[in-house]
């Protein structure tokens, strides 16, 4: 059986998607739809409830209440069925360090139960998506975090499944090893594979085709990443940049014309209610100050900007309550 076909064009579907810890509730009655084909990104910070609903999916951990499918199987009685048809590489790679790159993967050919005949070319096309070619008989214990993170991807996507679960993929590797997963991940989308990513990277969040951010087991937001930073910010972002910006924030976030503002990198970004209005009210916070050197400018804002507001957001509703 294909996944997916049995569900219209949807790969992934959830309702009321609820998982408690005793008292604790780590996803809070999340519903979306992943389609056919898509790049779909779960975003937050650690703890938010990604890796529990990205459990949730794979028929790792029995939902509390709700329910859902992936590639048309029920998450809560056909768990066994959605673990044959999908890949899920997690956080720690399920790699074994004392066996060779080819032994890993053959042990992994076994464990898919596929075909003997099969084997050989499906190590080498592994090996192929990886880029590891030149790593087929060296320990897996002697591979840098980027190349075992490549393998692991192909060790989980060996049974070629149509819909591919990634739990933080590419925690702890350097930005130019994201970027070349990222192609990897881009190229598997473009064949019709279903990638389901959770990731807490804003940049990463970027090459996916539409997202769900989650803060508190609770979902925030839902769209495209041009729709997160044009629908759903409605206010404008000031710039401020200048030799330790942060020494000012505190003055800045008091005015009346700012509604909040985080440090981004040595940079000031203000969400503000009239940019031009704040422009000038930070203006003069400055020289009141006597600083030098400082530029303020209206930016568009970026998903980072989007995912703080909505956090301040939140946590402003939640603490009236």
């Amino acid at each position: 059986m294909n996944p997916g076909n049995k569900n219209n064009g949807v790969a992934v579907m959830v309702k009321g998607l609820e998982k408690r810890f005793g008292d604790f509730v780590a996803v809070n009655h999340i519903d979306f739809e992943v389609r056919q084909g898509e790049i779909f990104g779960f975003l937050g910070p650690n703890g938010a409830g990604k890796s529990t609903t990205i459990r949730m999916l794979c028929g790792i951990y029995t939902p509390t209440s709700g329910s859902g499918s992936v590639g048309g199987f029920d998450i809560i009685r056909e768990q066994y069925r959605i673990k044959e048809h999908i890949g899920y590489m997690s956080q720690k790679f399920s790699l074994y360090d004392d066996l060779t790159v080819e032994e890993n993967i053959d042990f992994y050919s076994r464990i898919y139960n596929i075909p003997e005949k099969e084997r050989l070319k499906r190590r080498d096309e592994t090996i192929e998506l990886a880029g590891i070619e030149g790593f087929r008989t060296s320990l897996t214990s002697t591979l840098s975090g980027g190349w075992k993170q490549r393998l692991a991807l192909g060790c989980a996507i060996i049974h070629q499944p149509n819909i591919i679960f990634l739990d933080e993929p590419t925690s702890g590797v350097d930005p130019i090893t994201r970027a070349n997963f990222w192609d990897i991940i881009k190229g598997m989308a473009s064949k019709g594979k279903t990638i389901f990513v959770t990731t807490h990277y804003m940049d990463e969040a970027e090459n996916c085709d539409r997202l769900v951010m989650i803060y508190h087991g609770t979902m925030i937001a839902m769209g495209s990443p041009e729709e997160m930073k044009t629908g759903i910010m409605k206010h404008e972002i000031l710039e401020v940049s200048m030799p330790q910006a942060e020494t000012c924030i505190d003055e800045i976030s008091s005015l009346e014309s700012v509604k909040e503002t985080a440090l981004f990198g040595v940079n000031i970004h203000a969400v503000v209610f009239d940019a031009q209005k704040a422009a000038l009210d930070i203006k003069k916070v400055l020289d009141s100050r006597g600083a030098s050197g400082y530029s303020i400018n209206k930016i568009k804002a970026s998903l980072e900007d989007v995912f703080v507001s909505l956090i301040e957001n939140y946590d402003a509703q939640h603490k009236e309550k």
